[in-house]
Formats: C-alpha cells, sequence, structure tokens
C-alpha cells in the first residue's frame, strides 16, 4: 500500500540528506520531486506546496555536530505533510449522532459521489459502525436513477437487520430523503445515511438534485466518496462538488489496493474538509478512522 509514494518520499530524504542545504542546490532535486509526486496523483497545487515549504525549511539550516541530519530532514517533511492533510477543523461524525440523540433528534447524513466510488458499500459500512456503538439507524435511497441502486441498498439493509425508505425508480429524491427523515424522527432513530445519484460531477441535473435534497432536508453532515485509484480525477471530484454543493468530510475508498497515495495527500488540501475514514476491503468491518499522524509515520518509514 502506498509503495511508489514511500519510494519517492525516502528517495528524497536520501538525496537532500547528501546535499548542501542551500536553495541552488536544493531545487533541482524538489523539482524532480514535484514531478514524482505528481506522478504519484498528489495534485499539483500540492505537489508544489510540499516542495516550496521544504525549500524554505531547509535553505540555509544548520545542523549540530552531532545532530541526525537524516532525521532532522524527515522531520521537517512530516511537519509539512501533516499540514497538508490536518484540516482547521476536526469532523467525527461519531461525536456528532451522540450530540443529536441528547438533543432528541435525528442525525441525517448525505453521501454523495460518482457512480463505482464505492458510495453505497460505504453508507453500510458507515451504518455498521454506528450499530457497533449502538445508534440505531435507517438506510434511504434517494438514488432514483441508477438501475439495481434500490435493490443494491436494500440488499445491505437486510444484512444489517435495519430499514430502508424507498420510493419507485424516476421518484423525487428529495421527497424519498424527507420521507426517511420523518420516519427517524417519529421512530426514535439516531441516524438516516441517505445513498444518492452518482452522475459524473460535471453533471447539472445531478448537482441540482443534490443541491434540492441538501435545501430540503438540511443534512448534519454531507459525506463525498472519492475512489483513491482515480488519482488526480479524485482530487478534481473533491474541489467541484465542494464547490457547488458543500461538503463536510470525505472517504476515501479502495486505498487497501493504492500503490500511489497521492489522493490522501490531496484531497484535504483541496478542499479543506478532514478526511473522515478509509476503505480497506469489502467487509462491513473494513472502514478505518484515517489519522494523518499515523499516515505520515507509515508512508516517511
Amino acid at each position: 500500500m502506498f509503495e511508489k509514494l514511500k519510494e519517492g518520499l525516502s528517495g528524497l530524504v536520501d538525496r537532500v540528506t547528501t546535499t548542501e542545504l542551500k536553495s541552488e542546490k536544493l531545487r533541482p532535486i524538489l523539482e524532480d520531486f514535484k514531478l514524482e509526486l505528481i506522478g504519484n496523483d498528489v495534485a499539483i497545487s500540492v505537489a508544489a506546496h510540499i516542495c516550496e515549504e521544504m525549500e524554505k525549511r531547509l535553505d540555509g539550516l544548520q545542523v549540530k555536530r552531532l545532530q541526525d541530519r537524516r532525521e532532522l530532514i524527515r522531520k521537517n517533511l512530516r511537519e509539512i505533510l501533516l499540514g497538508v492533510m490536518i484540516p482547521k477543523e476536526e469532523i467525527n461524525p461519531l461525536t456528532m449522532v451522540e450530540k443529536k440523540r441528547t438533543a432528541g433528534e435525528p442525525c441525517v447524513i448525505l453521501f454523495v459521489g460518482i457512480n463505482g466510488t464505492g458510495k453505497t458499500t460505504t453508507i453500510a459500512k458507515v451504518a455498521e459502525l454506528l450499530m457497533k456503538n449502538e445508534y440505531t439507524v435507517v438506510l434511504a435511497c434517494s438514488d432514483t436513477y441508477r438501475a439495481g441502486s434500490i435493490e443494491q441498498l436494500e440488499e445491505h439493509a437486510k444484512r444489517l437487520g435495519i430499514r430502508m425508505i424507498k420510493h419507485t425508480y424516476g421518484a423525487d429524491a428529495a421527497a424519498v430523503a424527507y420521507d426517511a427523515v420523518n420516519h427517524a424522527k417519529a421512530q426514535g432513530v439516531n441516524a438516516v445515511l441517505i445513498d444518492t445519484a452518482g452522475r459524473l460531477q460535471t453533471d447539472r441535473n445531478l448537482m441540482n438534485e443534490l443541491e434540492k435534497i441538501k435545501r430540503v432536508i438540511i443534512p448534519d453532515l454531507t459525506i463525498l466518496t472519492v475512489d483513491a485509484l482515480a488519482g488526480n480525477d479524485a482530487v478534481m471530484q473533491a474541489e467541484e462538488f465542494h464547490k457547488r454543493i458543500g461538503i463536510d468530510g470525505t472517504v476515501l475508498t479502495k486505498v487497501d489496493a493504492d500503490v500511489k497515495g497521492g489522493s490522501a495527500l490531496s484531497v484535504t488540501y483541496v478542499t479543506g474538509r478532514p478526511i473522515l475514514y478509509i476503505g480497506m476491503g469489502q467487509r462491513y468491518e473494513d472502514l478505518k478512522e484515517f489519522e494523518p499522524e499515523q499516515f505520515a509515520e507509515m508512508i516517511l518509514k
């Protein structure tokens, strides 16, 4: 996992460790490193930022006689990576659900993202996580567009043993979400997880539909699912969805198959919103909280 990114970071540390710490010496190395980052699916703006920060920090840096030069460079790189991945505001869905439960209201979570990112499976994984923490959950299929979407979410609901609210194909997606929220209020359900249609992020009709759902139900959280294997497309999707409808956080899926790792470095930086969870497999329990510190340690080993 992330093998290519690890190799690139290790190679940078090796080269800088044996180089005089002056801008004119560092710049060619960092320029090569920037191209390597971009090749590993790191967004161009993020790659440029990382390299600019490295040059600023290392230019003229004095290394004490007994100081570990390699560890000093690694420390600076780690701090820059954390600055890229840690958002200004952290969000914990479990804390938000608990807060709403205490207030006697359901926590409404809207999931968005294009087809193929694993959105519906992610919803089932989040439902499993909430149930493990003793919260009650109802699912809503507001994807009334894609053939088989209702049956797919319904199958997850059956396996999890929870209720799903649905209408027919072609129905008003906002009406389905509205009914699900009302059901949760009437039955005292703690969380409503809403699946939505996932056409391309440039599809104006889709974005208008999502905007309407948000106006009707006013979700507590809007979560975008992005496929780690989509590389820079994942970053573009995150930017576009955030610009059009506003997202509160992302779930990065298929991370276990990602050898590059650039999406994990880029998504938070370009949206200003945190990666909440990463998908590591197909089982319901294969959803892990994203921890930037742990991620930074892993790729810098």
